[in-house]
């Protein structure tokens, strides 16, 4: 019987592991998270390919990448999402729930339209759909944003930070790797016909799913009686100035740019090592495509455990030291060369803590928000993420010329370093720094945090 115990203990805790993702709430999440993934690269990467196979010059098909500015720009319209209501929609599906499923069905008429133009006669209405597939596919994220926020409980943050993004890069596989596929059986345009049906999987989990409450925060009365500047004041300035108002708010901002930079610092340059090194294009995409996103998905999987068990920030501080550390496996890389078993072996370590990292990060900017205007300031987060991923880590191509790779990865490490001190700082000095509804950031107040109904 005793042999047993450590068997049934191993069963109990992956049974307690499994079981809050087969709650119907981080399903939900799951499910909006394939909608989120899916028309990403409809907008240039899928479509890159289309125009390439229809003999647009490469220069042309490089300023396609233009059309995916409305994601970094987001936060300008985000407000709107939180204060203003669509006629119809508002009053029969609520707040959230409207937004989304205008956004969606936009979303499948810029599809559409996509999948109808012929980049040979007419690439310029071709472009103008490629960027209203963006915009709609950047509001959209706004809204599911601010939902999964909103709707799921405090100690959940983590497991559907894991969850959306599992249905995040879902989404990106169909929409690059199967649309590819479809295209290559049927034609472009039936392809792109099929990727609009898919959002509809988005729409329909929306109807079927509940409204997550109005906070009692959320200021008053319909956006119709409100003036101009009363609702300028409420949903565009309420939102930054709330922020402001929170202890260390300019070191989590700081942290905010910096923790993934590490990661990105060296990930714009993976590529161009991977092909210096003389491995073919199939190994790449092999190995870290498809099991680099296995290992993901453990990474993903590991890192909303360690948020239940340590806390949000104690995981925030494991996993960043992780995938710091993962980069001396490119160093490693370097000094073996053309070795597959060398590159399974780093690629899966990378994704792994990558992926921790990344639901831990999540889970944090989500404890950021205070949901009477959940949209606008995780939007506003979000950018600060791709600002430090874009600009900062630009030099790193030039760093590789002057250096070589083996101390480039060496460096990558240093970069990563910023985050971990200023994460140290929130750490000892501003421990409760989270909006309205926070994760629990240390273990003690994980172990006080009520356990919500399923």
């Amino acid at each position: 019987m005793a042999a047993a115990d450590p068997v049934a203990r191993a069963l109990w805790l992956l049974r307690d592991s499994i079981t809050p993702y087969l709650k119907r709430r981080v399903i939900v999440v799951l499910l909006l998270g394939f909608a989120s993934g899916l028309p990403l690269l409809l907008s240039f990467g899928t479509l890159s390919a289309w125009l390439r196979e229809a003999d647009v010059e490469r220069t042309a098909i490089g300023l396609f990448a233009l059309v995916g500015l409305p994601y970094a720009l987001k936060p300008l319209w985000a407000p709107l999402m939180d204060g203003v209501e669509i006629p119809v929609l508002t009053r029969m599906l609520g707040r959230r729930r409207g937004w989304m499923v205008l956004s969606q069905a936009m979303l499948i008429v810029a599809i559409v339209g996509l999948a109808t133009s012929d980049p040979r006669q007419a690439p310029l209405l071709m472009a103008g759909f490629a960027v209203l597939v963006a915009f709609f596919s950047a509001s959209q994220d706004i809204v599911i944003d601010a939902y999964r926020i909103e709707t799921l409980e405090d100690d959940e943050q983590g497991i559907g930070a894991a969850a959306v993004t599992y249905g995040y890069r879902t989404g990106m596989l169909v929409a690059g790797a199967g649309a590819l596929i479809l295209a290559d059986s049927w034609t472009w345009t039936h392809a792109y016909l099929a990727m609009a049906a898919l959002v509809l999987i988005g729409t329909v989990t929306v109807l079927l799913s509940p409204e997550p409450l109005s906070p009692a925060l959320l200021p008053q009365g319909s956006a119709g009686r409100r003036s101009f500047g009363r609702w300028m004041a409420d949903f565009v300035v309420a939102p930054f100035s709330e922020f402001a108002t929170r202890p260390g708010w300019l070191v989590i901002l700081l942290f905010i740019v910096t923790f993934k930079l590490g990661d990105a610092f060296l990930s714009i340059m993976t590529n161009p090592f991977y092909i210096d090194l003389g491995f073919t294009k199939t190994e790449i995409a092999e190995v870290t495509k498809l099991f680099g996103l296995i290992a993901l998905a453990v990474g993903l999987f590991i890192g909303g455990l360690l948020i239940k068990w340590t806390g949000l920030l104690n995981a925030l501080l494991i996993s960043g030291v992780l995938q710091a550390a993962s980069n001396f496996m490119f160093a490693y890389q370097a000094v073996s060369g053309n070795d597959l078993t060398v590159l399974t072996f780093t690629i899966g370590v990378e994704n792994v803590t990558g992926g921790m990292g990344t639901a831990a990060f999540v889970a944090y900017l989500s404890s950021l928000t205070n949901t009477a205007f959940t949209a606008t300031q995780y939007a506003l987060l979000s950018a600060f993420t791709a600002f430090g991923r874009t600009l900062l880590s630009a030099p790193s191509g030039y760093l590789v010329d002057h250096v070589g790779w083996f101390d480039f990865f060496i460096v990558s490490v240093g970069v990563a370093v910023p985050g971990l001190i200023l994460l140290l700082v929130l750490m000892r000095f501003f421990p409760d720094h989270a909006g309205r509804r926070g994760v629990a950031s240390t273990p003690e107040a994980a172990l006080k945090t009520k356990e919500p109904p399923t």
